[in-house]
């Protein structure tokens, strides 16, 4: 959803009356590095810069173009970092209800996509699944021709909570239709995405090369119980507890599903974890 100032009471009241997870024995402390960390804040910064009505300059790189489709209302932007040498993809989450009429179309779905060859069987969420396919075109072609024109730069994915789950989608897409290039995906507050079939897929295809982050008692990531017939990919980054830094964020079993980490939280829906990331309140912009 599109956060604005007139949230932030109800985020702070969220925020006060939110339990703290103290189990340190279920949810055990293994710092990760700290460039790995700054990974992390850096492309939520992307993330969080997508639900801006216009960013001209994402955490500070060039603007290549925004993408949208008005019948999914999918929205996002491709960006280049010269220093990098990486062009980015950034997808907006809810701030609709065409947007959430999207978030609720559970039903698990063929795995197809432009110049994605999945395995058979592997599924995806009906809503997230039709909603990148409405960009995906678009934002391939344009990637084709940055790649042309800049050889060599390696390929990005970035986005919260619905944003996350096309993320997914997104990464899975580059990395098969751009093959020579070095593709990673980083999701934050991510719903589950596919069938275990179809997380299984993602897997094998980056391995950790994939950042899936998840902030305390965020809802959102558990909202969709595995019961429905889904699982996460990997590899969770489990923040807990705050304040973010290095030594209170976990990396987690590679499969997607860990029960010493988000897994083991009962989902509570959208609550003041999910508004904020590694510090950051979602929606702020970096745009300059």
């Amino acid at each position: 959803m599109r956060f604005t100032a007139a949230l932030l009471p109800l985020v702070s009241l969220l925020a006060a009356s939110a339990t703290p997870l103290g189990n340190t024995t279920l949810f055990e402390k293994r710092a990760i590095s700290q460039s790995t960390f700054n990974d992390l804040v850096f492309y939520f910064q992307y993330a969080s810069s997508s639900y801006a009505l216009a960013c001209a300059r994402p955490n500070g790189n060039t603007l290549v173009s925004t993408f949208s489709n008005a019948a999914t209302d999918t929205q996002g932007f491709i960006a280049r970092d010269d220093t990098r040498r990486e062009i980015v993809v950034a997808l907006r989450g809810s701030t609709s209800l065409t947007d959430f009429i999207v978030d609720s179309q559970i039903v698990l779905v063929p795995f197809v996509s432009p110049g994605v060859n999945a395995p058979s069987g592997a599924r995806a969420h009906t809503g997230f699944l039709t909603a990148w396919n409405s960009v995906a075109n678009q934002v391939i072609s344009t990637v084709r021709a940055q790649l042309a024109a800049h050889p060599g730069y390696g390929l990005v994915s970035t986005g919260h909570s619905l944003g996350g789950a096309l993320s997914s989608l997104a990464g899975i897409s580059l990395k098969q239709n751009f093959p020579g290039s070095t593709t990673r995906m980083f999701t934050y507050g991510q719903p589950r995405t596919f069938n275990p079939t179809g997380a299984s897929f993602i897997n094998s295809q980056f391995g950790s090369s994939a950042f899936r982050s998840v902030h305390t008692t965020d809802g959102v990531p558990t909202i969709i119980p595995r019961l429905d017939g889904y699982q996460h990919h990997g590899v969770e980054f489990f923040q807990n507890p705050d304040p973010a830094i290095p030594a209170t964020t976990r990396q987690c079993a590679a499969s997607g599903e860990d029960a010493t980490c988000s897994d083991a939280i009962p989902s509570r829906g959208i609550d003041a974890a999910h508004l904020t990331y590694f510090n950051i309140f979602a929606s702020t912009p970096f745009c300059i």
